[in-house]
């Protein structure tokens, strides 16, 4: 049935959001009349517009999600490995897709978000909990959906951007595209940067103050520079679409990425940066072919790709002058093969259904090429596996009424020889009033995560006995959409989450001096999610947006004492926050547009005994951002100058134990955006 969806299309819109260099244009208002999507019946999901993924050209996905999501994102530094996690989850448990194909580390499990720039990324959506099963197995927390689209209109495109920040960091991309009626092509670039030696008080160390008899009369912690953390990142993608314009539709995608970088000393390191060489390289290439056949009552979809990753690690210390040890060297290779159909099918409005089978065929070779003597004999440390990973799922849709929505999932799971029982998924909504949209949704569902080869295969410590995480998720939460025509519109929603996982894998030294993994915990997570979104038009020309969020979520260990000095049962689980929040506001005028981010961190215990003491736990912060554009119109083309100013309040925080980020810090950017005649 048909239900009204009051939308008012008031913005200032760009090309491509934010500093994508084409003029504004104030659109008329219109009511848009459309079906609750039978998809989405009962899931939690938060979707980010081209706005948010390019308010700021630079920004890395790590970064769009920290400011725009209540997930926590745990970054080691600026340009370092970040990660992310719902609902008191670990890394490992987010799965991540890019145009379908999984990209989580099969070594690791999880994803580096930094590496990602959101300049490659068109559309993007978080699926909380138990609606992550729809699309993928193993995503005890939630999963993270990337996407790019061919481009919509016809002719040719093209648009550099020329960035320069603090730290003499210095940022370049280029966006070239072309669209008929049947063909469409996209090719962006993005080079960034930086010998990122930014400045920090480090509270980690103190220096001694004396007077003129060399007596101790005092101490204060030094200012010292973010040492051996410079990186150059190189990613290039490319897109083709061909549309027969008769529900056909082929594509092409391929991203290379080039990342050099070298890994900051931590605080508490009293050494020179000029006694050791600590650097990472990684080249990874990602393609995906696609074929859309769509018809009025049934679509196929069939995809293929190939994923290669090569990463390398080199750790040296100069022993004595001129004389460099080699600590380690670790290589490894990673070659994906994936493929996957899914087929959707509606004989009627009240009825969906949906089957779906996939397929990721791994090759890793991990090794550490620094000779090791075992017996007289050199010993390699790592290893060589394949291991194959099959997903089927099969779904039923049915909307007896206008108000009602009831869909079942049910998933199979296969990782090298183990099979995971059947994943079963339910999912309610309903329509509670059409005034103002209030809408009630819940779900509940039971999920497997098989552990990585890391955790299985590494040497030394590899557990090959290892069970599967398992858990089970539950949820309800009530969302609402309310609004004016030509004034302002408010949607936003709140959700009580409950999650249990079993077998939590968990890292333990051994007697003999490595650590192994083991399934050690039961872990309760819960909690609630709260979002708000809200656009005022304020008088013409005038318009403000505010989009917020807010995540309470206790993560506790309930698991059996490992020994009786075990003080972790009962605890939050390190490096998880209790609380954190996000708010995103923007004021546009004409073609003036102000932007300010903030986002908070509760305190998080570094230790999981949540012991306080020494450097058991990081204080909470509130991190704030802001940018002012303006957008210049001329006949040959279109500029935009953006100037951001980052911590602006230069907050002394840090993340990671350990690992200080940068304070107060600026970017100016400068868009040129030449005009072409399109349709």
């Amino acid at each position: 049935m048909i239900y009204r969806i009051l939308t008012i299309i008031t913005f200032v819109l760009t090309a491509s959001g934010g500093i994508s260099g084409q003029s504004h244009r104030n659109l008329d208002e219109v009511v848009v009349t459309g079906k609750r999507s039978m998809k989405d019946i009962g899931i939690q999901r938060t979707s980010f517009d081209s706005m948010m993924l390019k308010e700021n050209i630079s920004l890395s996905m790590a970064d769009i999600l920290a400011f725009n999501s209540a997930l926590y994102v745990k970054n080691y530094g600026r340009a370092t490995l970040s990660t992310v996690s719902f609902r008191g989850t670990s890394p490992s448990h987010t799965k991540v897709l890019w145009n379908g194909m999984k990209i989580n580390s099969p070594m690791l499990g999880m994803t580096d978000f930094s590496t990602i720039p959101s300049y490659f990324i068109d559309n993007a959506s978080l699926l909380h909990g138990a609606s992550s099963v729809n699309e993928a197995g193993g995503g005890l927390g939630g999963m993270v959906s990337l996407n790019t689209s061919p481009v919509d209109s016809e002719g040719i495109g093209l648009q550099y951007v020329q960035g320069i920040g603090s730290f003499k960091t210095f940022d370049e991309f280029l966006r070239f595209s072309y669209g008929s009626e049947k063909w469409q092509s996209t090719t962006r670039f993005v080079y960034s940067s930086s010998p990122n030696d930014y400045k920090y008080v480090n509270h980690d160390k103190k220096l001694n103050i004396y007077d003129d008899n060399h007596n101790i009369i005092g101490q204060y912690h030094p200012v010292e520079r973010n040492r051996n953390g410079a990186y150059k990142d190189m990613h290039l993608l490319q897109e083709v679409y061909f549309n027969s314009l008769k529900g056909d539709r082929v594509g092409m995608n391929i991203w290379l990425s080039n990342l050099d970088r070298e890994l900051p000393m931590i605080s508490t390191d009293y050494g020179y940066d000029s006694d050791y060489i600590n650097k990472q390289h990684e080249l990874t290439l990602r393609t995906v072919l696609s074929w859309k056949h769509n018809r009025s009552t049934w679509s196929t979809d069939v995809r293929a790709g190939y994923l290669y990753t090569k990463m390398s690690y080199d750790y040296r210390r100069e022993v004595t002058e001129g004389n460099w040890a080699d600590m380690t060297r670790s290589r490894s290779r990673v070659n994906t093969l994936f493929g996957q159909i899914e087929g959707e099918f509606k004989p009627h409005d009240k009825w969906y259904f949906s089957a779906s089978v996939s397929g990721n065929q791994y090759f890793v070779r991990s090794e550490d090429k620094n000779i090791i003597t075992q017996n007289g004999q050199d010993a390699v440390v790592g290893y060589d596996k394949a291991r194959i990973e099959l997903s089927a799922s099969a779904s039923a849709k049915w909307r007896p009424s206008k108000r009602i929505g009831l869909s079942v999932v049910a998933r199979g799971e296969m990782f090298g020889d183990r099979w995971a029982p059947v994943i079963p998924a339910f999912f309610f909504d309903g329509l509670l009033s059409e005034k103002g949209g209030l809408m009630f949704k819940a779900s509940v569902s039971r999920n497997y995560r098989f552990p990585s080869l890391n955790d299985m295969y590494f040497l030394p410590g590899g557990n090959p006995d290892l069970k599967s995480e398992s858990g089970f998720n539950y949820d309800a939460g009530l969302s609402f959409s309310v609004g004016e025509l030509g004034r302002y519109k408010i949607d936003g929603g709140v959700t009580w989450f409950d999650s249990y996982i079993d077998n939590w894998i968990l890292w333990l030294p051994t007697t003999k001096g490595f650590f192994t993994p083991r399934n050690v915990k039961k872990v309760h997570s819960y909690g609630v999610e709260a979002k708000l979104n809200s656009t005022l038009r304020i008088s013409k020309g005038w318009q403000l947006d505010i989009n917020g969020s807010y995540s309470w979520t206790p993560s506790i260990n309930r698991g059996d004492k490992i020994s009786s000095a075990d003080q972790s049962i009962g605890k939050q689980l390190p490096y998880v926050p209790r609380h954190s929040a996000s708010v995103t506001g923007r004021l546009s005028w004409n073609r003036w547009s102000f932007l300010y981010k903030w986002n908070f961190y509760s305190e998080r215990y570094t230790m999981s005994s949540n012991d306080v003491n020494l450097s058991g736990t990081l204080p909470p912060y509130y991190m704030n951002n802001i940018a002012l554009e303006k957008m210049l119109v001329f006949s040959p083309a279109d500029l935009s100058l953006r100037l951001a100013v980052n911590n602006l309040f230069n907050e002394e925080y840090i993340s990671v134990l350990s690992r200080p980020m940068p304070g107060i810090n600026f970017e100016f950017y400068i868009s040129i955006t030449p005009k072409f005649r399109q349709k």
